[in-house]
């Protein structure tokens, strides 16, 4: 394995990425829909799949929870990724989700969040994070 790889498995000089919604405030109805852009690092990274999440987060001191913040994933979907983000280079993937009324949020406090995660073949995976509101008509 030469330097270069070596440092990319560890997630220095790796691929970054950076998902541009399209609309992200959401009425019910609206497709949720965007753009993945790869920017290359140091070295060429095989991408095995993305995945994205909208996940429900809530923010609040609970005194039966030692966690504050509290996660709840709405939806997954998983993107295939056939090649390679070069070195230097960049690549863009388009994607659409289609909102249900699991996106309808009870708690005032809830904020949804859609996380894209690039799974790198022998790699750190990278990983950006949006948050998107969806209202019900």
């Amino acid at each position: 394995m030469n330097f270069k790889k070596f440092l990319s498995s560890v997630g220095i000089g790796s691929v970054k990425i950076d998902t541009v919604v399209e609309r992200p405030h959401l009425i019910e109805g609206e497709t949720l829909n965007g753009t993945i852009y790869f920017e290359g690092g140091d070295s060429d990274q095989e991408v095995e799949f993305i995945e994205l999440q909208v996940v429900a987060q809530i923010d609040e001191y609970r005194e039966d929870s030692d966690f504050q913040i509290i996660e709840k994933l709405i939806t997954k979907q998983t993107l295939e990724f056939f090649g390679t983000v070069k070195s230097k280079g960049t690549v863009m993937q388009q994607f659409d989700i289609v909102p249900d009324e699991r996106w309808i949020l009870d708690n005032p406090k809830a904020k949804l969040l859609l996380r894209t995660i690039v799974h790198i073949q022998n790699g750190v995976d990278a990983q950006d994070e949006d948050e998107i509101t969806y209202t019900p008509q």
